[in-house]
Protein backbone atom coordinates (compact mmCIF):
# COMPACT_ATOMS: atom_id res chain seq x y z
CA UNK A 1 0.00 0.00 0.00
CA UNK A 2 1.02 3.88 -1.20
CA UNK A 3 2.71 5.22 1.95
CA UNK A 4 1.48 9.10 2.20
CA UNK A 5 3.96 11.59 2.51
CA UNK A 6 3.70 15.59 2.56
CA UNK A 7 6.51 16.85 0.02
CA UNK A 8 6.84 19.40 -2.83
CA UNK A 9 4.72 18.58 -5.90
CA UNK A 10 5.82 20.31 -9.28
CA UNK A 11 2.54 22.12 -9.46
CA UNK A 12 3.65 23.66 -6.58
CA UNK A 13 6.70 25.23 -7.67
CA UNK A 14 5.78 28.28 -9.76
CA UNK A 15 8.10 27.12 -12.62
CA UNK A 16 8.41 28.73 -15.79
CA UNK A 17 6.85 26.21 -18.99
CA UNK A 18 10.01 24.80 -20.04
CA UNK A 19 11.51 24.00 -16.48
CA UNK A 20 8.17 22.45 -15.90
CA UNK A 21 8.17 20.44 -18.89
CA UNK A 22 11.00 18.69 -18.17
CA UNK A 23 11.18 18.23 -14.81
CA UNK A 24 7.60 16.46 -15.43
CA UNK A 25 9.29 14.40 -18.18
CA UNK A 26 11.83 13.09 -15.28
CA UNK A 27 8.88 13.14 -13.12
CA UNK A 28 6.37 11.23 -14.53
CA UNK A 29 7.73 10.26 -17.99
CA UNK A 30 10.38 8.02 -17.61
CA UNK A 31 12.46 5.76 -13.96
CA UNK A 32 9.59 5.21 -11.97
CA UNK A 33 7.47 7.47 -13.91
CA UNK A 34 5.36 8.25 -10.69
CA UNK A 35 6.27 11.42 -9.74
CA UNK A 36 9.39 10.26 -7.97
CA UNK A 37 13.13 10.75 -8.67
CA UNK A 38 15.86 7.84 -9.25
CA UNK A 39 19.11 9.12 -10.88
CA UNK A 40 22.35 7.41 -11.71
CA UNK A 41 25.66 9.91 -11.21
CA UNK A 42 28.69 9.18 -12.81
CA UNK A 43 30.55 12.10 -12.13
CA UNK A 44 33.09 10.55 -9.77
CA UNK A 45 35.69 10.05 -12.48
CA UNK A 46 36.40 13.62 -12.04
CA UNK A 47 35.44 14.02 -8.49
CA UNK A 48 37.38 11.19 -7.29
CA UNK A 49 39.59 9.95 -10.16
CA UNK A 50 39.65 6.41 -10.94
CA UNK A 51 39.77 5.15 -7.91
CA UNK A 52 36.21 3.98 -8.18
CA UNK A 53 36.45 1.73 -10.83
CA UNK A 54 39.61 -0.27 -9.46
CA UNK A 55 38.15 -3.29 -7.39
CA UNK A 56 35.56 -2.82 -10.10
CA UNK A 57 36.78 -2.78 -13.91
CA UNK A 58 33.73 -3.24 -16.06
CA UNK A 59 32.65 0.50 -14.29
CA UNK A 60 35.40 2.09 -15.92
CA UNK A 61 33.81 2.34 -19.07
CA UNK A 62 30.93 4.70 -18.99
CA UNK A 63 28.84 2.19 -21.32
CA UNK A 64 28.53 0.20 -17.74
CA UNK A 65 26.75 2.73 -16.18
CA UNK A 66 24.93 3.63 -19.40
CA UNK A 67 23.55 0.18 -19.57
CA UNK A 68 22.27 0.03 -15.93
CA UNK A 69 20.61 3.31 -16.22
CA UNK A 70 18.57 2.49 -19.31
CA UNK A 71 18.00 -1.37 -18.51
CA UNK A 72 17.53 -0.52 -15.12
CA UNK A 73 15.03 2.12 -16.12
CA UNK A 74 16.39 5.57 -13.93
CA UNK A 75 14.62 8.80 -14.23
CA UNK A 76 17.86 10.17 -15.62
CA UNK A 77 21.68 10.07 -15.30
CA UNK A 78 23.94 12.90 -14.59
CA UNK A 79 27.37 13.36 -16.20
CA UNK A 80 30.14 15.87 -17.01
CA UNK A 81 30.03 16.77 -20.70
CA UNK A 82 32.90 14.55 -22.18
CA UNK A 83 31.32 11.76 -21.30
CA UNK A 84 27.78 13.34 -22.24
CA UNK A 85 29.33 13.57 -25.77
CA UNK A 86 31.18 10.64 -25.94
CA UNK A 87 28.60 8.10 -24.81
CA UNK A 88 25.09 9.87 -24.90
CA UNK A 89 24.44 10.05 -28.67
CA UNK A 90 23.86 6.29 -28.91
CA UNK A 91 21.69 6.24 -25.57
CA UNK A 92 19.86 9.93 -26.96
CA UNK A 93 16.20 8.71 -26.68
CA UNK A 94 16.52 6.06 -23.99
CA UNK A 95 17.92 7.88 -20.98
CA UNK A 96 17.07 11.34 -19.63
CA UNK A 97 20.28 13.69 -19.25
CA UNK A 98 21.65 15.56 -16.48
CA UNK A 99 24.16 17.33 -17.69
CA UNK A 100 26.71 18.68 -14.90
CA UNK A 101 28.18 22.21 -15.45
CA UNK A 102 31.00 21.93 -13.22
CA UNK A 103 33.24 19.96 -11.53
CA UNK A 104 36.90 19.41 -9.73
CA UNK A 105 39.64 16.44 -8.83
CA UNK A 106 39.80 15.73 -5.16
CA UNK A 107 43.85 16.49 -5.51
CA UNK A 108 43.93 20.09 -4.04
CA UNK A 109 43.20 20.90 -0.07
CA UNK A 110 38.91 20.80 0.74
CA UNK A 111 39.48 23.62 3.02
CA UNK A 112 38.47 26.11 0.69
CA UNK A 113 37.60 24.60 -2.58
CA UNK A 114 35.45 25.54 -5.57
CA UNK A 115 33.96 23.83 -8.36
CA UNK A 116 34.67 25.68 -11.80
CA UNK A 117 32.65 25.47 -14.59
CA UNK A 118 33.01 23.27 -17.73
CA UNK A 119 30.24 23.31 -19.36
CA UNK A 120 26.94 25.45 -20.34
CA UNK A 121 23.35 25.35 -20.26
CA UNK A 122 23.64 26.11 -23.64
CA UNK A 123 25.82 22.85 -24.14
CA UNK A 124 22.88 20.88 -22.20
CA UNK A 125 20.35 22.05 -24.38
CA UNK A 126 22.79 21.40 -27.45
CA UNK A 127 23.19 17.74 -26.30
CA UNK A 128 19.13 17.49 -25.56
CA UNK A 129 19.58 17.34 -21.45
CA UNK A 130 16.21 17.34 -19.68
CA UNK A 131 18.00 19.39 -16.78
CA UNK A 132 21.75 20.58 -15.80
CA UNK A 133 23.85 19.92 -12.34
CA UNK A 134 25.15 22.35 -10.60
CA UNK A 135 27.65 21.64 -7.37
CA UNK A 136 27.91 24.01 -4.66
CA UNK A 137 30.17 24.03 -1.84
CA UNK A 138 28.14 25.83 1.33
CA UNK A 139 30.74 27.59 3.66
CA UNK A 140 33.47 27.25 1.29
CA UNK A 141 36.45 30.51 2.12
CA UNK A 142 35.45 30.81 -1.73
CA UNK A 143 31.38 30.82 -1.63
CA UNK A 144 31.28 34.31 -2.76
CA UNK A 145 32.99 33.56 -6.03
CA UNK A 146 30.48 30.32 -6.48
CA UNK A 147 27.21 31.99 -5.48
CA UNK A 148 28.40 34.54 -8.66
CA UNK A 149 29.07 31.35 -10.73
CA UNK A 150 25.80 30.27 -9.70
CA UNK A 151 23.98 32.93 -10.21
CA UNK A 152 25.27 32.97 -14.39
CA UNK A 153 23.96 29.20 -14.33
CA UNK A 154 20.61 29.84 -13.21
CA UNK A 155 20.32 32.92 -15.07
CA UNK A 156 20.98 31.37 -18.17
CA UNK A 157 19.24 28.46 -17.43
CA UNK A 158 16.13 30.76 -16.90
CA UNK A 159 16.75 32.00 -20.62
CA UNK A 160 16.42 28.28 -21.73
CA UNK A 161 13.87 27.01 -19.03
CA UNK A 162 16.22 24.08 -18.05
CA UNK A 163 15.77 23.16 -14.55
CA UNK A 164 19.10 23.14 -12.03
CA UNK A 165 19.73 20.45 -9.56
CA UNK A 166 21.89 21.52 -6.96
CA UNK A 167 24.24 18.99 -5.74
CA UNK A 168 24.71 21.41 -2.55
CA UNK A 169 27.75 20.03 -0.26
CA UNK A 170 28.53 21.81 3.13
CA UNK A 171 32.46 22.08 2.72
CA UNK A 172 35.59 24.00 3.92
CA UNK A 173 37.74 24.80 6.89
CA UNK A 174 35.01 26.93 8.65
CA UNK A 175 32.18 24.11 8.35
CA UNK A 176 34.93 21.31 10.49
CA UNK A 177 35.29 23.73 13.03
CA UNK A 178 31.28 23.73 13.80
CA UNK A 179 31.52 19.81 13.57
CA UNK A 180 31.88 18.93 9.65
CA UNK A 181 29.90 18.09 6.77
CA UNK A 182 27.28 15.36 8.18
CA UNK A 183 25.69 17.02 10.67
CA UNK A 184 22.31 17.85 10.66
CA UNK A 185 23.21 21.96 11.22
CA UNK A 186 25.92 21.49 8.09
CA UNK A 187 23.28 19.63 5.65
CA UNK A 188 20.41 21.55 7.07
CA UNK A 189 21.83 24.79 6.24
CA UNK A 190 23.09 23.64 2.85
CA UNK A 191 19.36 22.69 1.44
CA UNK A 192 18.32 26.13 3.08
CA UNK A 193 20.91 28.07 1.07
CA UNK A 194 19.99 25.98 -2.06
CA UNK A 195 16.64 26.60 -2.06
CA UNK A 196 17.09 30.38 -1.38
CA UNK A 197 19.66 30.47 -4.30
CA UNK A 198 17.03 29.21 -6.92
CA UNK A 199 17.91 25.40 -7.09
CA UNK A 200 14.80 23.53 -8.53
CA UNK A 201 16.00 20.01 -7.21
CA UNK A 202 18.15 19.65 -4.44
CA UNK A 203 20.60 17.07 -3.93
CA UNK A 204 22.36 16.27 -0.50
CA UNK A 205 23.60 14.00 1.35
CA UNK A 206 21.78 11.79 4.45
CA UNK A 207 23.32 13.78 8.08
CA UNK A 208 24.83 11.76 10.35
CA UNK A 209 23.93 11.99 13.87
CA UNK A 210 26.99 12.35 16.02
CA UNK A 211 26.18 14.44 19.51
CA UNK A 212 30.13 14.73 19.51
CA UNK A 213 30.44 16.42 16.65
CA UNK A 214 27.17 18.49 16.49
CA UNK A 215 28.42 19.68 20.09
CA UNK A 216 30.40 22.00 17.83
CA UNK A 217 27.55 23.46 16.24
CA UNK A 218 25.22 26.51 16.80
CA UNK A 219 23.69 26.12 20.03
CA UNK A 220 20.26 25.46 18.23
CA UNK A 221 21.23 22.35 16.50
CA UNK A 222 22.41 20.84 19.72
CA UNK A 223 19.41 18.51 20.86
CA UNK A 224 18.49 15.02 20.65
CA UNK A 225 18.18 14.44 17.31
CA UNK A 226 17.06 10.89 15.58
CA UNK A 227 17.92 10.36 11.85
CA UNK A 228 14.04 10.88 11.31
CA UNK A 229 13.73 14.17 12.67
CA UNK A 230 17.07 15.42 10.84
CA UNK A 231 15.42 14.11 7.55
CA UNK A 232 12.13 15.94 7.98
CA UNK A 233 14.15 19.11 9.25
CA UNK A 234 16.13 18.92 5.76
CA UNK A 235 13.36 18.59 3.63
CA UNK A 236 11.57 21.41 5.37
CA UNK A 237 14.38 23.81 4.85
CA UNK A 238 14.48 23.13 1.27
CA UNK A 239 10.88 24.12 0.86
CA UNK A 240 9.54 24.52 -2.49
CA UNK A 241 12.58 22.69 -4.35
CA UNK A 242 12.13 19.17 -4.36
CA UNK A 243 14.79 16.69 -2.74
CA UNK A 244 16.67 13.80 -3.60
CA UNK A 245 19.10 12.16 -1.23
CA UNK A 246 21.96 10.10 -1.65
CA UNK A 247 22.51 6.84 -1.83
CA UNK A 248 26.04 7.49 -0.22
CA UNK A 249 29.26 5.01 -0.16
CA UNK A 250 29.00 1.38 -1.01
CA UNK A 251 27.66 -0.26 2.01
CA UNK A 252 25.79 -3.68 2.54
CA UNK A 253 22.38 -3.68 0.45
CA UNK A 254 20.33 -4.00 3.29
CA UNK A 255 21.70 -0.84 5.07
CA UNK A 256 21.43 0.92 1.96
CA UNK A 257 17.33 0.74 1.06
CA UNK A 258 16.36 1.41 4.95
CA UNK A 259 18.48 4.71 4.76
CA UNK A 260 16.54 5.43 1.35
CA UNK A 261 13.51 4.01 3.10
CA UNK A 262 13.97 6.96 6.02
CA UNK A 263 14.75 9.63 3.36
CA UNK A 264 11.18 8.34 1.54
CA UNK A 265 9.12 8.45 4.24
CA UNK A 266 10.69 11.88 5.41
CA UNK A 267 9.67 13.72 2.30
CA UNK A 268 12.46 13.22 -0.36
CA UNK A 269 11.42 13.36 -4.07
CA UNK A 270 13.41 10.74 -5.08
CA UNK A 271 17.28 9.18 -4.92
CA UNK A 272 20.35 9.24 -6.72
CA UNK A 273 22.77 6.00 -6.34
CA UNK A 274 25.80 5.76 -7.82
CA UNK A 275 28.80 3.67 -6.22
CA UNK A 276 26.31 1.51 -4.06
CA UNK A 277 24.62 0.40 -7.74
CA UNK A 278 27.84 0.07 -10.22
CA UNK A 279 30.69 -0.83 -8.23
CA UNK A 280 29.49 -4.17 -8.54
CA UNK A 281 28.29 -7.04 -11.37
CA UNK A 282 25.99 -5.92 -13.74
CA UNK A 283 23.50 -8.78 -12.04
CA UNK A 284 23.82 -7.39 -8.45
CA UNK A 285 23.60 -3.84 -9.89
CA UNK A 286 20.40 -4.80 -11.47
CA UNK A 287 18.81 -6.47 -8.62
CA UNK A 288 19.85 -3.65 -6.32
CA UNK A 289 17.98 -1.34 -9.09
CA UNK A 290 15.44 -3.40 -9.06
CA UNK A 291 14.44 -3.24 -5.03
CA UNK A 292 15.22 0.45 -5.16
CA UNK A 293 12.34 0.49 -8.27
CA UNK A 294 10.05 -1.52 -5.72
CA UNK A 295 11.05 0.79 -2.81
CA UNK A 296 10.30 4.46 -4.16
CA UNK A 297 6.79 2.51 -5.97
CA UNK A 298 5.25 3.29 -2.59
CA UNK A 299 5.71 6.71 -2.97
CA UNK A 300 3.93 8.89 -5.77
CA UNK A 301 3.96 11.97 -5.95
Amino acid sequence: MAVKIARAHLDQLNLATGKKARLHRLLYGSGPANGTLMILPIDQGLEHGPRDFLEAPDSADPTFQFRIAVEGHYSAIAVQVGLALKYFPEHAGKIPLILKLNGKTEIPSDEAPLSPLNATVEDAVRLGADAVGYTLYVGSERQDEDFEQFRSVREEADRYGMPIVVWSYPRGAAIEAKGGKDTVYAVDYAARVAQELGADVIKINVPKIDPEKLAKAPKAYRRDWTLESALQQVVHSAGKSLVIFAGGDKGTKAASLAKAEACMNAGATGLIFGRNVWQQSYRDAMELTQEIHQLVAKYPG
